[in-house]
């Protein structure tokens, strides 16, 4: 009981950062959700175009929050797993991309670096995946058959 109302509380706090994370600095001071989500799977990666709120990186992790509410209510680990790996996927696709479209990617203090809503995406689905790790989730039934019983 414990351990499901510590991960469930774990999965929800890092379903809150994701969502929260497009809203902050991601990479030299652009928000997160400026970046579209087709710019991750097209051939010309990421550009300078200004995406719309629910066309934009937002939309994973809206749905990884989905996912974590739906794996709390049901005390589903695998579920509350699927979340961490949807937000880590997402954020280090992205990663990935901006990577490629600048050449090299830079922590610090410098004009050009990566912020602090991009460490909140990471820690997010770190939280996600280790909240899953806490989880006992659903008892399991036992199976074996119940003894006989004698007539009085």
């Amino acid at each position: 009981m414990l351990r499901n109302a510590l991960g469930s509380l774990m999965g929800l706090i890092g379903a809150a950062a994701a969502v929260w994370s497009p809203f902050r600095a991601w990479y030299d001071g652009r928000l997160g959700r400026d970046y579209s989500v087709q710019e991750l799977f097209t051939a010309t990666g990421i550009t300078d175009h200004r995406a719309t709120l629910l066309g934009s990186i937002l939309l994973p992790y809206l749905f990884a929050a989905v996912l974590t509410l739906c794996a709390v209510l049901l005390r589903s680990r695998l579920l509350m797993a699927l979340a961490g790996i949807v937000v880590l996927g997402f954020t280090v696709l992205w990663t990935v991309r901006q990577g490629q479209a600048v050449g090299s990617l830079t922590v610090g203090g410098t004009a050009q670096a990566l912020g602090d809503g991009l460490a909140n995406a990471y820690g997010a689905g770190a939280l996600i995946l280790l909240g899953a790790a806490v989880m006992r989730g659903r008892p399991t039934r036992s199976t074996r058959p119940l003894p006989p019983t004698t007539p009085a």
